[in-house]
């Protein structure tokens, strides 16, 4: 089994279910809501938990009922939250999240400032034996933290490349694996081109850099090597954390000796399932439904 370290944040999100999403400063009635664990490296952690991996989350919390809400929802899940801290006296994470027929989801959200981003005890508290790691870029310094000690160790060190990139500027140039969101490479570049942007980090950094772009698939470089994986087909019902998930999965199958196509591959059918249900963390797919999914679908569309 192997294990994997993820780092950055973890929130609640409050859900609501719309016909369409609000445009006006009026009440809303949603058809249906839920309440359900959010955050990047927290949704990562969860998704390998059920995928078979082992999991274990770095991640900094306020000490308020949020804090127990989220770290309960988290354990709950087979996510070990000892590197989790929590600091008096602050406020942890959570969000509004509006998602319409379609699947598009609107997400507000709350973050305390004032908590410590100082990540000196980190690279101390991490275990030996880890087999790959995952940073977002919410929390710059502990993503620094990890990459740096990905690096030492000669293991897979991926980044969630979220906008904004340059606060994690640090950690992008320890990376040996930058997966970006379309929206974040194109904060990274200052422009729309993604292919061009993709060429231009991989040159910056010298390592593997990905891109992913929704139902557009994936695009990848390394070098002067290329190429693109297609997403799967499916209608979609709810995207809130599919990207999230895509990280995890991605992280998990590297730490398990994979290829980064053969990850890029299984990270894209786990993100499809979930995107095919509604029930928040509970519909993140394990690893026997993930297998089946891809074997009957066979290759992407």
């Amino acid at each position: 089994m192997a294990r994997i370290v993820t780092a950055g944040v973890a929130v609640v999100d409050f859900v609501f279910f719309l016909d369409e999403m609000p445009r006006l400063a009026e009440k809303y009635r949603a058809r249906d809501a839920q309440i359900t664990g959010g955050g990047g490296a927290a949704n990562a952690a969860a998704a390998i938990a059920r995928l078979g991996g082992q999991a274990l989350l770095a991640s900094r919390l306020g000490n308020d009922q949020v804090a127990d809400m989220i770290a309960a929802g988290l354990e709950a899940d087979g996510v070990d939250c000892s590197l989790v801290r929590r600091f008096e006296g602050r406020r942890s994470s959570f969000s509004s999240v509006f998602i319409d027929q379609a699947g598009e989801r609107q997400i507000v959200n709350f973050r305390d400032h004032a908590l410590p981003m100082q990540a000196d005890w980190l690279e101390a508290a991490l275990p030996d034996d880890f087999d790959a790691c995952l940073a977002d870029t919410r929390w710059p310094d502990g993503a620094e933290a990890l990459m740096r000690a990905a690096r030492a160790r000669g293991l897979p060190g991926v980044l969630d490349a979220e906008a904004p990139i340059r606060e994690a500027e640090a950690a992008l140039h320890l990376a040996s694996h930058v997966a970006f969101s379309a929206q974040g490479l194109r904060d990274w570049a200052g422009h729309a081109d993604l292919g061009r942007a993709l060429a231009d980090i991989a040159a910056e950094t010298g390592v593997f850099v990905c891109v992913t772009d929704g139902a557009n698939g994936v695009r990848w470089r390394q070098g002067a090597a290329s190429g693109f994986e297609p997403a799967y087909e499916i209608t979609p019902r709810d995207t809130l954390g599919a990207g999230d998930i895509w990280h995890g999965a991605f992280a998990l199958r590297l730490g398990e000796g994979a290829t980064p196509t053969e990850a890029i591959r299984f990270a894209n059918a786990v993100a499809a399932i979930k995107c095919t249900r509604t029930n928040g963390r509970a519909g993140y797919p394990t690893r026997n439904e993930t297998e089946i999914f891809m074997k009957e679908a066979g290759t992407c569309s």
